[in-house]
């Protein structure tokens, strides 16, 4: 009959890297809801917000989907764009700006977040 402790890294609970606090989902619009505009406006998430499409500066930027109709050509700035949101657009004679996304904070590997200094 063999036995005996079981190894410590059995012993102890299996616990992972979660993503999920640092996860930045971006805020969606549909192309439909940016008909409310006029005619050659540059639309962009500073004018989403003004108009409540989308929160104050959301963390993952604004993504622009193809549902609903454009009639009118916009000139439409966001963090990321469908195929079809992009089609639909130019099809109304309307361009397309990427921006670049929110750039993550910089983290000092040498020493504390108050200082370049080691104490």
């Amino acid at each position: 009959m063999t036995g005996g402790a079981a190894p410590l890294w059995r012993r102890l609970p299996k616990r992972g890297f979660s993503n999920m606090p640092f996860k930045q989902e971006p805020d969606v619009v549909n192309v439909g809801r940016l008909d409310r505009f006029d005619e050659g406006t540059v639309v962009g998430p500073e004018e989403m917000h003004r108009a409540g499409l989308v929160g104050r500066a959301p963390a993952g930027g604004v993504k622009v989907l193809g549902q609903g109709e454009l009639s009118k050509a916009l000139t439409v700035r966001a963090n990321a764009f469908s195929r079809s949101a992009v089609a639909k657009i130019e099809a109304a004679g309307g361009t397309v700006e990427p921006i670049l996304p929110p750039k993550p904070p910089v983290r000092n590997p040498m020493g504390s977040a108050h200082g370049t200094e080691r104490r």
